[in-house]
């Protein structure tokens, strides 16, 4: 029987609440295919690419099948990339957050301390990088004895970025009762061997290759010498005038160069690559989902499983190294039906390994004629005049799912023996509320994080400057997330 809704499942009101506000229609190929065998508690090995919606294939029964009531971990989900991890962090925490799912982040370059406090308290769900996972493990930080559910998210990656063996490291730490799920692009045989090895009779499911759902993406190239790449990128940028753009380069010296010449007051791009501080990264990528700014200067930690809604074009300002890239790369644009475009500059000395590239996508690649000088300066007005205009905010894809939800911050925590008892007896008291208009609620040293449910929020807030909390006035307050500057309308430099 082939299942077109999401409600056919064995799945609670609680996930199928969430489902519907982060306005999931109907099950892709690949949740269609995982959903029904992780239900069932199977293993599974899945050749799936990024884009294919497998963080919602396996986030939706582990969320399902999780106990609420067990503190310990209870999923372990491992990738490759720290983008990725926060990625998948938020997009699990959507899909339980009626559940009141607890989901944690472990990725590197970013405070340990922090990390190490946030596992001490109530944790259902670990998302990591394989290196700090395994180094919270090794601190006593990371308990795994509970873990029912191990998700191995773009294996062919980590096996690229030469993680394999930190792996199976974990894996030797937990329970040989589990449920193990593999997802990689590519089959190849080390994948094999880690699901031969690890895996307890498998299910394979295979999905149709990303590359030839890449032939709805405009895709052009423009040859060129490498020291003219950067004269043709700005020409092609006055073309275009693309409303938001990834710009990809092979090497963090290439982001900062290609940055650099745009000017340091320059409103118009942002870069991200391995070289930066996390907090940093991730501040840059939150500001260009939300529409902050047009162009993103980038290495590939921005090509695998980052979704970004509507950009409208990629740059390979680089021929990527591996073919494999290139459509993860390109797969940044055309996303969800819309239309996209994705365009190539290449040096004579790159035009074999592109050639390469246009055999493993099946498709001919049009060349076409650099930007004359006349074309440009006709179009710059145009250019320019975009540049200027405040950027359209994008909707966060948890827009809906959020709209009903109100996050209070309450300045007591640990320190002061806070309870999620106490918190949740204390809102149970208020006319009107009930557990089930209580979301995740965190406990720090000094803090207090609760989300109210079901649109209340407002009469929870006014009720608590009135009411004791844990015998005493607490001051409480909406728990404003840290503000995303959008581009003010201002003069704008002529970088081309």
């Amino acid at each position: 029987m082939t299942i077109n809704n999401f409600n056919n499942y064995p799945l609670g009101d609680e996930i199928l609440k969430a489902i519907e506000k982060l306005n999931f229609t109907s099950p892709t190929k690949v949740q269609k295919a995982v959903i029904p065998v992780a239900l069932e508690q199977k293993d599974i090995l899945c050749k799936a690419q990024t884009g294919s919606g497998k963080t919602a294939a396996f986030g939706i029964p582990v969320c399902e099948l999780l106990d609420w009531d067990e503190n310990k971990p209870q999923v372990l989900v491992l990738t490759p990339t720290r983008e990725l991890a926060l990625q998948v962090r938020e997009d699990i925490f959507n899909i339980g957050r009626f559940k009141r799912v607890k989901v944690s982040a472990l990725y590197g370059k970013s405070p340990i301390k922090r990390q190490e406090k946030e596992l001490k308290q109530k944790t259902h769900v670990v998302v990591g990088t394989p290196g700090r996972v395994m180094d919270h493990i090794d601190r006593g930080n990371l308990i795994t004895d509970e873990i029912k559910y191990l998700i191995i998210d773009e294996a062919d990656e980590m096996l690229n970025m030469g993680f394999i063996d930190q792996v199976e490291e974990i894996i030797d730490e937990l329970p040989k009762n589990r449920v193990t799920m593999l997802f990689s692009a590519t089959l190849e045989p080390e994948i094999q061997r880690l699901s031969k090895n690890y895996m307890n009779n498998p299910q394979l499911i295979e999905i149709e290759a990303e590359a030839k759902r890449t032939d709805a993406i405009e895709q052009c190239v423009y040859k060129t010498e490498n020291a003219d790449k950067l004269d043709i990128l700005k020409a092609v940028l006055v073309v275009e005038n693309p409303d938001s753009c990834i710009i990809f380069c092979n090497t963090q010296e290439r982001v900062n160069a290609i940055y650099n010449s745009f000017g340091k007051n320059n409103q118009a791009c942002e870069k991200i690559h391995g070289g930066m501080e996390q907090d940093e990264r991730t501040l840059v990528m939150q500001r260009f989902k939300k529409g902050a700014f047009r162009y993103l200067i980038a290495t590939d930690v921005a090509a695998r499983g980052i979704d970004v809604q509507e950009i409208s074009h990629v740059i390979n300002y680089d021929v990527p190294w591996e073919r494999e890239t290139y459509v993860h790369r390109i797969g940044r644009t055309g996303r969800q039906g819309t239309a996209g475009k994705a365009i190539t500059l290449v040096s004579y000395k790159e035009g074999r390994h592109f050639s390469e590239i246009e055999a493993y996508v099946e498709k001919e690649i049009i060349e076409k004629e650099c930007p004359t000088q006349p074309e440009i300066d006709s179009l710059r007005p145009a250019f320019i005049e975009k540049l200027q205009e405040k950027p359209e905010e994008k909707m966060d894809k948890a827009h809906d799912l959020t709209s009903e939800i109100m996050k209070l911050h309450i300045n007591a925590g640990k320190k002061t023996k806070m309870r999620p008892v106490d918190i949740v007896g204390t809102l149970c008291n208020i006319n009107g509320m009930t557990a089930a208009d209580i979301g995740v609620i965190t406990i720090l040293d000094v803090s207090t994080f609760v989300e109210i449910l079901n649109n209340k929020g407002e009469q929870v807030l006014k009720e608590l400057q009135t009411k004791n909390i844990k015998g005493r006035p607490r001051k409480v307050s909406v728990a404003e997330d840290k503000p995303v500057s959008v581009q003010r309308k201002r003069p704008v430099r002529r970088f081309c």
